[in-house]
This record gives structure tokens, sequence and C-alpha cells, in this order.
């Protein structure tokens, strides 16, 4: 494992004013998106609309690296360039989704495991051959009654040790992924104190598996009050207690932090990204891995029609400068009206 080589990629993801589009949504989760949109989902139109996505004029200003799915990374451009080549060329580091998704966890009610660790070491020595420079793996922690439970944290974060461990051995960053998802009635302060206890569950299993941390980066969720509590938090407040939390959890000798946009709008989530930017004074480069907070409007504005590929791109690139801004704390609202 050549520590300073991935420290180097790392450090790259999280690159100043830059942050990873996450386009590495599964096959059930793109014909969601798609069906949202009154389309049927087929190969041939996620390659289209991933490659409406690749090819974005200038994204590389404020797009750093590009989360792919195995199908993904299969495919090619209309021109016949493999779409990790594609992003190469165009300045963006590619990489890969390697867990499998949820299954219910035996033992503990209501809560789940993530699949993907059998076979993980050849599908990473593949991955490499394809050109991917990092990867990711996705825990997720329920917020409920009795939830999370201990057995549940030890098994997210053993999982996410291992499968960090094993992409660095094949030579890619892992971005580690413990999502605290925003369902539920839970305060804020609860959410604090789950998301603290994640992370630091976490950072122990990370360090009995040699992992060198350096070379990592994680992804976690803002620190926010339950979708169904009703609270109205101000933006500023959140970004405060978040950044306490990753204060007290995370090692500063990890390069970045990409949060997730778990749920949230696509404009909340660049002003709270804002906010968390404006407190300055970090460790570590505060960043984001946007799926959905990037593509919604990418989504709505193309709908299938090749004659709204401008228009679908100029929402990418406008988001993308968006969050661009949000990385250093020059986020406005009035922006959002800006063409």
């Amino acid at each position: 494992m050549d520590v300073a080589a991935l420290s180097s990629t790392a450090q790259s993801l999280v690159a100043p004013g830059k942050g990873i589009l996450a386009a590495d949504e599964s096959t059930p989760t793109m014909a969601k998106r798609l069906a949202a949109i009154g389309l049927e989902s087929t190969e041939e139109l996620r390659r289209a609309y991933r490659e409406l996505l690749f090819t974005t004029e200038g994204l590389s200003e404020h797009v750093s690296g590009v989360i792919l799915f195995d199908e993904t990374v299969r495919q090619t451009a209309d021109d016949g360039t493999a779409f990790p080549r594609l992003l190469e060329r165009r300045g963006i580091i590619p990489g890969i989704k390697v867990d499998r998704g949820t299954k219910p966890l035996a033992g503990c009610p209501g809560e789940v495991g993530t699949e993907g660790l059998d076979g993980l070491r050849e599908r990473f020595e593949e991955y490499a051959g394809l050109g991917l420079r990092f990867a990711k793996w996705r825990a997720v922690i329920r917020i409920a009654a009795g939830a999370p439970s201990a057995a549940a944290l030890a098994t997210d974060a053993h999982q996410l040790a291992r499968y960090a461990a094993l992409a660095q051995e094949a030579g890619l960053v892992p971005i580690v992924e413990p999502e605290v998802l925003m369902d539920g009635t839970h305060d804020l302060a609860t959410c604090a104190t789950v998301t603290e206890r994640v992370l630091r569950e976490v950072y122990a299993q990370l360090a009995l598996h040699g992992v060198a941390l350096e070379a990592t980066l994680l992804k976690p969720n803002m620190v926010l009050p339950g979708s169904e509590s009703g609270a109205d938090v101000a933006d500023a407040v959140i970004a405060r207690v978040t950044v306490d939390v990753l204060r007290r959890s995370v090692p500063a000798a990890v390069p970045g932090i990409v949060f997730l946009s778990g749920g949230q709008s696509d404009e909340a989530a660049t002003a709270r990204l804002d906010a968390i930017n404006r407190i300055g004074g970090q460790p570590w480069e505060l960043s984001f891995s946007f799926g959905r907070a990037l593509q919604a409007p990418v989504l709505r504005a193309w709908a299938g029609d090749p004659e709204n590929r401008a228009a679908a791109q100029a929402a990418l690139g406008k988001r993308a400068r968006l969050n661009g801004a949000a990385r250093r704390g020059a986020y406005e609202r009035s922006l959002e009206s800006a063409a």
C-alpha cells in the first residue's frame, strides 16, 4: 500500500472549492428517480443520463470526483470512451460504490446491516484495473426506540473498517459513510448524541484494522432533527452542532469530510454546507458528496428529452458552482435566482 499516493488522491478529492458528485444510484433507485419524471428505466436511458452528467462543461471546476455504480463503470459514452476514462480525461477522479445494500440484521429487530464484503478483495482488484481510484461503502443507522443498538453499531463499524482496509490494500481511497438517517421524530440533541457515538465506534474499528486515516475520507450526515419532528432549526445552529460533534470524534489525520445530503433539499444542503464552512478553523476540509442535492434539478430539466440536454447540464453546472461557493463560505440564497 502506497500511503503517500493514496493520501494525495484523498487530498485531491477535497481540493478547495471542490466536492464529489454521487452518481452511484443502484438500478432500483435509479428506476424510482426516473419514474418520478415519468420515464421507464432502461440500461440505455441510464447510460444516456450519466453521459449527460459527466460531459457537462466546466464540471471539474467544482467537482473533483464522481462515485459510479458497477453498471456505469462498464458503460461507454457515445464515442466509445469508457466512463472512468472519460472522467479522468476531464480532470475528474472516478470512484465506485462497493456495498450491495442493506438487509435486516439478525438479532437487532428493525435494524439493518450492509452486504457486500464477500468477494470484495477480488472486486477491488478488478476495479483498480478499470482505473478507479476511490471507493465508497454506506452503513445505515436509524434512530428509534432502542435503536441504534450496541450490536448494530459494532457490526456497522466493523464492516466499514474491513472494507476500508481492503480498499487501501488494493490501492483505492476508502470513503467511509456511516449515515444516521433523518427519518424519525427525534430532536437535534438526540441526533448529535447518536452521530458522535457512531463516529467514535467507527474510528475505533478503523484503528484496530490498521487503516491509514490520512488516506481516507469520511462521508457523514449533518446533525439534523428528525424529518417528522416538526422542528425548525436555523442553519447556523445545525452547523455549530455538526462541527462540535465532528471535533469530538473525528481524528485530525483525516484530510476531509464530505457530507451527504441525506434527503435534504438541494438548497438546504447547500446553505447548511455554507454555514458549516463559515465557522472556519477546522483540521479537515469540509466538502460535499451529494447525489440527489446535485441531480434533482438536472432530472427535472432533462425529463428524458435529448433536446433538454443543454438545460439539464446548465442545472448541474449551477448546483456545482453554488456548492463550490458553499465550500468557501461564500454562498448566498440570492445566488439561487441567478442564471
